[in-house]
């Protein structure tokens, strides 16, 4: 299976960079497995959009899937409280 390439936009950069840093280093952690299978166990797609959804501890991972180009795009990562609206 070939890896999937990871992009992430700007303002997903800045939502992990307000985090704690022990959390930021779980979430990076999270994102590049996302690489390898980005419908692994665990995620979830969202029915509103076509995104999907991973948890880690209290926070979420928004990301789109591109199959074609091979792209992961991480569009946002928030505490779960406020990742859907």
């Amino acid at each position: 299976m070939e890896n999937y390439r990871i992009d992430i936009k700007p303002s997903a950069e800045n939502d992990l960079g307000k985090l704690p840093a022990h959390d930021r280093r779980r979430i990076i952690s999270k994102i590049y497995t996302l690489a390898a299978d980005p419908r692994s166990h665990g995620c979830e797609k969202l029915t509103a959009h076509n995104s999907y959804r991973v948890r880690q501890g209290v926070y979420r991972v928004v990301y789109e899937i591109d199959d074609r180009a091979k792209v992961v795009t991480v569009a946002k990562i928030a505490h779960r409280k406020e990742a859907y609206r």
